[in-house]
C-alpha cells in the first residue's frame, strides 16, 4: 500500500509539473528542470559531507563509542549492507539521521543526547529504521522529489518575473496560480512522499530490529525530548532527514509536516508482529 501511495504522489507531482509547464513551452520545462537537477544532483552526491559539515558532526572510532559501532554493525549485517560510517552529533537533543546516496557511502549519526537517552534495544530500533532509509533507497526518493518541486517553483518564479515585466491583463488568475498555488501544492505533494517513506523506514526498521515496541518507545522519548531541547541551529530544509523533526513544529498542521504524527508511527509498529 506505502509503495503504490509514493506512486500516486509521484504521478500527482510530474502532473502538476507538466500541467504548470505547458504553459511555458519545452523550453521552459526543460530550463526549470535543469537548474533544480543541478541543484539536488550535487545535494544528493555530496549529502554526507554537507549534512555532517552543517551539524557539526565527526566520524567516530569503535574504540570512542562501542555500543552504537555494535548496533550499527549488527544491523548492517542482517540488513546484507556494508557497515555504514558512523558518525556522532554534539548536541542535547536526541536524534539521529542517515546520509550518503547509496549503501557503499552511507552514513549514519546519533546525537549525544539519543545516546544518553535511550538504552541499547531502543537505540537499535532507530538506527534499524535509520538503515531502512538507505536500504529503501529513501535518499534517491527524497531527491528526485525535491527536483520535481524545484522545477515546479523556478517555473514558478519565471512567471512572477515575466509577469512583471508586461501587463498580465486578463491572467491574473493564472498569474497567482504559477507563483503561489502550484508551487505550494507541489510543495505539500513532497512531503506527503516524505511522510510515507517515514512510515516504511518505521516498519522496515521494526522488521529488521525485530523489535517494534523498542522503536515506538524510542520514538516517545525523542519526541519529549526535543520539546525539551529543540534544535537551535541547523536548516528545518533538512528536518526530513531525522527520525523526528528536531525542530519541534509540532503546533503546524499535519500537511505541512515532513514526519507523520507521532501517536499514528506508534499506533502503527505496535500492530506489526514479528
Amino acid at each position: 500500500m506505502g509503495s503504490t501511495r509514493i506512486v500516486l504522489l509521484f504521478g500527482l507531482l510530474i502532473g502538476i509539473f507538466m500541467l504548470v509547464g505547458s504553459f511555458f513551452g519545452t523550453y521552459g520545462i526543460i530550463t526549470a528542470l535543469i537548474f533544480a537537477a543541478l541543484i539536488n544532483v550535487v545535494s544528493y552526491f555530496y549529502s554526507d559531507k554537507i549534512v555532517l559539515a552543517m551539524y557539526g558532526a565527526k566520524e567516530v572510532s569503535a574504540h570512542d563509542y562501542p555500543k552504537l559501532h555494535h548496533v550499527v554493525e549488527r544491523l548492517a549485517k542482517k540488513a546484507k549492507i556494508p557497515k555504514p560510517k558512523v558518525a556522532v552529533m554534539q548536541s542535547a537533543t536526541p536524534n539521529a539521521f542517515a546520509t550518503g546516496r547509496n549503501p557503499k557511502n552511507a552514513v549514519v549519526c546519533a546525537t549525544t543526547g539519543i545516546l544518553n537517552l535511550l538504552n541499547e534495544n531502543e537505540l537499535e530500533g532507530v538506527f534499524a529504521h535509520e538503515i531502512s532509509h538507505i536500504t529503501n533507497k529513501d535518499i534517491l526518493v527524497g531527491t528526485v522529489a525535491a527536483t520535481i518541486a524545484g522545477a515546479i517553483a523556478l517555473i514558478g518564479r519565471f512567471a512572477y518575473f515575466a509577469g512583471s515585466s508586461r501587463d498580465r491583463g486578463g491572467n491574473a488568475l493564472m498569474f497567482l496560480i504559477f507563483i503561489i498555488v502550484a508551487p505550494l501544492a507541489a510543495a505539500l505533494v513532497r512531503m506527503a512522499i516524505s511522510r510515507q517513506r517515514e512510515y516504511g523506514a518505521d516498519y522496515s526498521g521494526a522488521i529488521l530490529s525485530e523489535k517494534p515496541l523498542a522503536l515506538a518507545s524510542a520514538l516517545q522519548k525523542i519526541s519529549a525530548g526535543v520539546k525539551h531541547h529543540p534544535l537551535k541551529s541547523g536548516s528545518p530544509a533538512t528536518s526530513h532527514l531525522f527520525i523526528v523533526n528536531p525542530f519541534a513544529g509540532e503546533s503546524l498542521i499535519h500537511l505541512f509536516l515532513t514526519h507523520p504524527p507521532l501517536e499514528k508511527r506508534i499506533e502503527r509498529l505496535k500492530s506489526i508482529k514479528v
